[in-house]
């Protein structure tokens, strides 16, 4: 129980050591990359930690940790701003975070914002768990979302923090399906595809479709933490 007077600390960098419980701890992750010219670099960052404060609604509550906000992007660095650690440097970095969070926390729950983190957090997290860590990862994932920086992490954006997005600069980028673009994709990244760095089209993207997007992946992430049934790449389903 909080002490009188005082707000509920849900985030674990603003507890004091002898505030922290063992129990299910949450961490965001993100990453630093072009969402073409109306969205900005941390949109990933701000949706996946959006996703991770569903924690606390769990079946006896959790912590959601900072951010790991530089993930895998090489497919974006075409673009000024985008920064990428790479798959090598972020599987190690997850699996270290777990080592050392694991010495007091019970479960660890990586929340993805970047697919392109997917097959580093498969390894680490795999690892994790062959070690005998109890950690999982939940992807971000939109049924039917468009692949980047369109209507789906538009509207997303415009739900979470209208301030942060340029309506006037959204666009419409290369509509095409994902797996029609994977080759050219591996060879030329993702500015030799779209100038612009958009996949989808943005144009119709609103708050209130942010919303229920947003609603409908926090109620996925609450049952799948509550159920706790990792597969068997590690991923709560």
């Amino acid at each position: 129980m909080a002490a009188r007077g005082r707000r509920a600390v849900t985030s674990l960098g603003e507890r004091v050591w002898t505030d922290v419980p063992g129990g299910t701890v949450a961490v965001p992750v993100g990453s630093v990359e072009q969402h073409g010219p109306h969205l900005p670099l941390d949109t990933d960052t701000r949706i996946a930690a959006a996703v991770a404060e569903a924690v606390t609604e769990t079946v006896g509550g959790g912590l959601v940790a900072p951010a790991i906000t530089y993930g895998a992007s090489g497919e974006h660095e075409g673009f000024r701003g985008t920064v990428s650690i790479g798959l090598d440097v972020l599987t190690s970095l997850v699996v270290e975070y777990g080592r050392s969070a694991f010495r007091w926390a019970e479960r660890v729950v990586f929340v993805n914002g970047h697919g392109g983190n997917g097959s580093a957090l498969r390894d680490a997290v795999t690892l994790l768990r062959h070690e005998g860590r109890d950690a999982a990862w939940f992807q971000c994932a939109v049924p039917g979302a468009d692949a980047h920086a369109g209507r789906t992490e538009t509207s997303l954006l415009l739900h979470l923090d209208p301030r942060s997005v340029r309506v006037d600069a959204a666009e419409a980028g290369v509509t095409d399906p994902v797996s029609n673009l994977m080759d050219r994709l591996r060879v030329e990244g993702v500015a030799g595809v779209s100038p612009t760095g958009v996949l989808g089209d943005p144009t119709g993207a609103n708050a209130a479709e942010g919303e229920r997007l947003l609603t409908d992946l926090r109620h996925r992430f609450r049952v799948s933490v509550d159920r706790w049934t990792p597969d068997d790449r590690a991923v709560l389903r």
